[in-house]
């Protein structure tokens, strides 16, 4: 039985595409208040925001949305920005 309760975990894990992972992790960024730097980068553009006390969502349509430190509203695409949380 314990061996049950080991592996089930980890095989429910490797049935699971990298989209999956994605999206679990996009939702637990969502839900949480926090201070974030929030990076696009695409070729030579890259553009950096801090989140203060903030959260950051993403939506269905495949953004991100935020308010940053300076209380301008952002949108950014999902593809090609990556979420640290500082």
């Amino acid at each position: 039985m314990k061996k049950l309760i080991f592996f089930a975990p980890l095989v429910l894990l490797t049935g699971c595409s990298q989209d999956w992972f994605n999206q679990i992790s996009r939702k637990a960024v969502e839900y949480m208040d926090g201070n974030y730097r929030v990076t696009y980068a695409n070729g030579n553009t890259e553009k950096t925001w801090i989140v203060r006390s903030g959260k950051v969502t993403s939506t269905d349509k495949g953004y991100y949305y935020f308010w940053d430190e300076n209380k301008h509203y952002v949108q950014t695409p999902l593809e090609n920005t990556f979420v640290e949380e500082f």
